[in-house]
């Protein structure tokens, strides 16, 4: 393996509207579209790094796709290290903070910028971040949404037999907490009590409705409980992982390594899964992941499964991927899965290749 040496020409950021075939029905918002970035990283030498982003509400694209625009023209006929393209792209946002908007366009390039050194070097991320090929242990995250009991346990043997899954994340957060029992219960029925069982809450509770909620479901041998909370709470998600014997998961709105790093001094969760848009991309993740070693705490991911299989193949607690199909109709080749593990391809860079005809057809 030999590393090229590269030199950015330019970004070009494209909108995409897809159609969920699973809506979204959370207690915080319904989504039926899903908005997706495409972002193509061109150098000058012809190689092209490729990542996508999914800033969940529609609208948030027309400051993003300008931000990448922009960041690409500030960054052009720089050498394409990415550690040194973060730290330059997320320093020229510096006095408008290293948050929202601004660590999400710079995780959307280092995405890319991973992607075109591997392809440079002929090999998949994994192997330049220096592991190895191989699969990695997924759970299936496409649907279980707010529907009736029946409902939610008919889709759960669906998605366990999508690709022969052992984990499955339920959503909670029913005006009724017997309704949620009752939901838990026909999925225990519907798959078995040897699958693993996450449940996320989608921030959908204040405090006093989670301490009730969650001691309620807190032995029903969960896997986890996610985000009952507002994600900012962290004197809550303390409290509640002191409480709780059920572990406690949260991250995908950490903003940056160090939010992960004062999560965890503050002993406010038991498990983190950071997004890549939030966390830094590859070069973000690769840092928290560290803080998360370190500290003997389990990492899982959040969304963007393809970059995601090449992390936890070099993270020391890595524990689950979070599957999501959400981008395969505009990929040439998604990513296969099987026997409950996400297999990495292997072809040069994280292995992303859109499908032009389809992209046509999903304008955003």
């Amino acid at each position: 393996m030999s590393l090229a040496t590269l030199t950015l020409q330019n970004i070009r950021a494209r909108p995409v509207m897809l159609k969920l075939k699973r809506p979204v029905v959370a207690r915080i918002a319904t989504l039926t579209d899903w908005p997706l970035i495409l972002i193509d990283l061109y150098t000058e030498e012809g190689v092209i790094g490729r990542a996508y982003l999914e800033p969940y509400i529609p609208k948030s694209m027309r400051y993003l796709i300008p931000a990448l625009h922009d960041l690409g023209e500030m960054l052009k006929g720089r050498r394409l290290a990415p550690i040194e393209i973060f730290e330059a792209a997320r320093k020229s946002l510096h006095f408008v903070g290293y948050e929202g908007i601004a660590m999400i366009a710079v995780a959307g390039i280092d995405m890319a910028a991973w992607d075109a050194l591997a392809r440079a070097a002929g090999v998949p991320l994994c192997v330049l971040l220096g592991g190895t090929i191989g699969a990695v242990p997924a759970y299936n995250s496409n649907g279980l949404w707010l529907r009736s009991p029946t409902e939610v346990a008919s889709e759960a043997v669906e998605l366990r037999e999508e690709g022969g899954f052992e984990g499955l994340k339920l959503r909670l957060g029913r005006e009724r907490l017997a309704d949620d029992l009752a939901t838990i219960e026909a999925v225990r029925e519907a798959v078995g009590s040897e699958m693993s069982v996450m449940v996320d809450f989608n921030q959908g509770l204040h405090l006093g409705e989670a301490l009730e909620r969650c001691h309620a479901i807190d032995d029903l041998g969960l896997a986890w409980i996610e985000e009952p909370i507002i994600y900012d709470n962290l004197e809550g998600y303390a409290q509640l992982t002191a409480d709780l014997k059920t572990p406690v998961q949260i991250g995908e709105n950490f903003y940056g390594p160090r939010a992960l790093y004062t999560a965890l001094q503050m002993k406010a969760c038991d498990y983190v899964m950071p997004d890549f848009m939030r966390i830094g991309g590859a070069t973000g993740w690769q840092r928290a992941a560290a803080i998360a070693g370190a500290a003997g705490i389990p990492i899982s991911t959040h969304l963007y499964p393809e970059v995601a299989a090449h992390v936890m193949r070099v993270t020391e607690t890595a524990h689950w991927l979070e599957w999501q199909d959400w981008a395969n109709p505009i990929l040439q080749q998604p990513y296969a899965v099987k026997d409950g593990k996400l297999h990495i391809p292997d072809v040069p860079g994280i292995g992303l290749e859109w499908d032009e005809r389809a992209v046509a057809t999903h304008p955003g």
